[in-house]
């Protein structure tokens, strides 16, 4: 099977993957026979295991280059490719003698990253836009320099151009921030160390601040640290971690034995393996006085020191000429002494002027919200007491409405009258006026006896 001498991910390590991890590798001790120095078995044929670039397009990264690999033209111009050259995006170019099959999937995997991106840029959009903060709109646009986002449809030579220059970029300034970083670390630590101190009474803060000179005194108070990258630093690990004589200690054997992916090259993660005996020299994770954080960071300045040192060709890989070209120069046999964190600094006392202004401004901006999101709520509590209100005045209206619109709609009560109910005398006269062919005229009321009396006397007098 065809195997690429300097593998994809490790060509493009500059701008690619395989770099600094969020959390290094602690050195493990290479179990070899104490007795006898024997060449370490060169792994088998197979790409070497993908690491976590830190960079947040990573997973996308990773899977391009990945079906890159699979196209046969495209990793034998790999293969003739220098790195300036990809640098300079002439690699790029090839992408249009690949394959259909590959295109095809470059341009699925192109659509999933536009996708993803834009379902977190919105997402990031609604949360600043609903706390009133102003959207940052060329960041938003940063998210997406890794690609062509104008055309988010198709994986074209511009993208992976696009891809390889991001990386570069971005990986070659992942040091910086990651020591920009640390720098924020210890200064918040000094800032919450002196708030700390205000706190306290005169005898309490004496106590404390003895307390805290103690314990810088005794962090510092520990072994020589080796000269990282010198004879005496690597001889140490050749006997301590090897387990071989140091009497017997060969330059090449070494790179051979601490190259433990057998690709020929020092990585980051390889060259930073090898400083964990200087650092088990200063920090130790059960004592008080010691800062893992502080460690990781000293971790990173070694290996920054001496790929600075050895890395003659700035890919940022360490390989095996480099290497022993390296340790045949005076500064490897009589190197300068090393300076430790505790030696030097992180912060100027400028910067941690800065810093607190920032934070005060940090703490009064908060303080300014918060109180604006409480009047917000007195307000808004104060809407829902007058909403509140007004529903119960409408359901009192309401069943005002109801108790005048039932007393209208009752039937009026019925009279009685003893031995006449109205409601019969109602049922004659109704059938007095409606009989058929009664009239008016025709009606003789009853006379009364006293008329018919007179009438009879005025009869017998005549």
């Amino acid at each position: 099977m065809f195997r690429v001498k300097m593998c994809w991910s490790r060509v493009l390590l500059t701008g690619w993957v395989l770099l600094v991890q969020l959390q290094c590798l602690q050195a493990v001790p290479i179990g070899i026979d104490k007795t006898k120095v024997k060449e370490p078995e060169k792994p088998t044929d197979g790409p070497p295991v993908s690491t976590d670039t830190g960079l947040h397009y990573d997973r996308y990264l990773r899977e391009v280059i990945d079906f890159l690999e699979k196209d046969q033209h495209f990793r034998e111009k790999l293969h003739n490719t220098d790195m300036e050259d990809i640098k300079q995006g002439k690699l790029a170019k090839e992408l249009d003698f690949v394959s259909h099959h590959v295109r095809t999937k470059l341009d699925e995997l192109k659509r999933q990253e536009v996708n993803r991106l834009r379902t977190l840029i919105k997402a990031k959009q609604d949360l600043e836009g609903g706390n009133d903060i102003a959207v940052d709109h060329q960041a938003l646009l940063k998210q997406f320099e890794h690609l062509n986002h104008m055309n988010p449809h198709t994986f074209e030579v511009e993208d992976l151009d696009r891809l390889i220059k991001s990386a570069t970029k971005d990986l070659e300034n992942y040091d910086k921030e990651r020591h920009e970083d640390f720098k924020k670390y210890e200064m918040m630590k000094e800032h919450d160390r002196q708030e700390h101190l205000k706190t306290l009474d005169e005898d309490e803060r004496k106590k404390e601040e003895e307390h805290y000179e103690e314990m810088r005194k005794k962090h510092a108070d520990h072994p020589k640290v080796n000269h990282p990258g010198s004879q005496n630093q690597l001889k140490e690990v050749w006997e301590e971690a090897d387990g071989l004589d140091p009497d017997d200690f060969d330059p090449k054997t070494f790179f051979n034995l601490h190259d433990t992916n057998g690709d020929g090259f020092f990585d980051d993660q390889e060259l930073e393996a090898l400083f964990t005996k200087e650092l088990e020299k200063i920090y130790d994770p059960t004592n008080e006085e010691d800062d893992m954080v502080e460690m990781e960071e000293e971790r990173l300045r070694m290996r920054e020191h001496v790929m600075n040192e050895v890395d003659s060709n700035k890919d940022r890989l360490v390989s095996m000429d480099e290497f022993l070209v390296a340790t045949k120069k005076k500064e490897f046999l009589e190197p300068d002494s090393w300076e430790t964190l505790e030696q030097n600094q992180a912060y100027t006392d400028e910067e941690m002027k800065e810093f607190e202004e920032h934070l005060a401004q940090q703490e009064q901006d908060l303080s300014q919200r918060a109180d604006d999101l409480q009047k917000q709520r007195d307000e808004l509590q104060r809407q829902q007491e007058q909403l509140n209100a007004q529903k119960i005045e409408l359901q009192q209206a309401v069943e005002h409405m109801e108790r005048l619109k039932s007393q209208n709609a009752a039937p009026p009560p019925e009279v009685h009258i003893e031995g006449n109910p109205i409601s019969e005398m109602h049922a004659v006269d109704n059938q007095q006026h409606t009989a058929p062919g009664a009239h008016q005229d025709t009606y003789q009321p009853p006379r009364d006896d006293y008329q018919g009396l007179r009438t009879q006397e005025e009869h017998h007098a005549q």
